[in-house]
């Protein structure tokens, strides 16, 4: 796949999974952004900076993210973010969509590209 079209895919379908893995791990416990970056590369996204606080403060802005700073710390304070009972039902949506999805597609396809009727 040439980098334009990766870009694409990247922009279009996975900018949707490195949600639900905000979520997944926000309503686990606390996500910092610095982790939430190398949590997303150890699971082959090329997420950067610039891409990722965008989506944590929008998830924010929707409800179903919250965060916290040291005040004491200033300004430049490492925010935490954590899932709101909002974030916890939208997650539970996706997932119950994602097993759907799986069920039905994986049985029917393989990596080849092939699929079976």
């Amino acid at each position: 796949m040439d980098t334009h079209d990766l870009k694409a895919v990247q922009r279009e379908i996975l900018l949707g999974f490195w949600k639900v893995h905000i979520l997944y791990h926000a309503a686990e416990g606390p996500v910092v952004g610095q982790w939430m970056l190398t949590e997303l590369r150890c699971h082959g996204y090329e997420v950067s900076p610039g891409t990722l606080y965008p989506i944590l403060h929008r998830m924010e802005k929707l409800g179903w993210l919250y965060s916290q700073a040291d005040a004491a710390a200033g300004s430049k304070a490492r925010r935490s973010f954590y899932a709101t009972e909002k974030g916890r039902q939208v997650l539970e949506v996706v997932m119950g969509q994602l097993k759907e999805l799986v069920s039905e597609a994986a049985p029917r396809s393989n990596i080849s590209g092939q699929t079976h009727v």
